[in-house]
């Protein structure tokens, strides 16, 4: 499966362009990619802060009915961001339920995980931020980025391209994917 790309300079936000693209066009997926986002969105309704040179993109994708459960599916991202973060980073990483990435007990990326329903059809739209070369300031939650951990700053494009292919070979193996197996991986 090939995801199409939609590439910005700058947007208010990942997830609501990949909501807009999935009501007016018939795009069943893709792949939002921003330099920034003004008004980036966190979990329940929390503002993500967008500094240039860190990755924002937004993977949307049709769900097949009854496929798997939010909660699995908030897992398999989780698994799925890990999995780009280990190209660059060979600590380990730990998950912080629901949707946060840590390292060392701070925060290096989130996934904000929407679903829309539009006539007979399910997507999912998956927004990820990863911190690849700055760290933003949250009140009370440390945060930590790729450059300060490896000493190697990540572009946004190679980290982007990674991500894309991570979920294009793993998109078309959903229908049939046993969580267990995921379960014993996320450890």
């Amino acid at each position: 499966m090939k995801l199409k790309s939609f590439n910005f300079k700058v947007i208010n936000s990942t997830n609501d362009l990949a909501i807009r693209i999935i009501k007016n066009t018939n795009n069943k997926s893709g792949i939002v990619i921003a330099e920034k986002q003004k008004k980036g969105r966190g979990q329940y309704g929390k503002k993500w802060t967008s500094i240039k040179g860190n990755l924002f993109v937004s993977i949307f994708f049709q769900l097949n009915n009854g496929q798997l459960s939010m909660k699995d599916l908030t897992k398999i991202n989780c698994f799925l961001v890990k999995k780009l973060l280990s190209n660059f980073y060979k600590g380990k990483v730990s998950i912080k339920n629901p949707n946060d990435l840590l390292v060392n007990n701070m925060k290096i990326s989130g996934i904000l995980q929407e679903s829309l329903s539009r006539l007979d059809e399910t997507f999912i739209i998956v927004g990820i931020g990863v911190n690849l070369i700055k760290s933003p300031k949250i009140k009370n939650y440390f945060t930590t980025n790729l450059l300060d951990l490896t000493g190697v700053k990540i572009n946004p494009k190679i980290a982007t391209l990674k991500l894309k292919k991570i979920y294009e070979s793993f998109i078309p193996i959903l229908p049939e994917f046993n969580i267990k197996n995921l379960d014993r991986n996320l450890k």
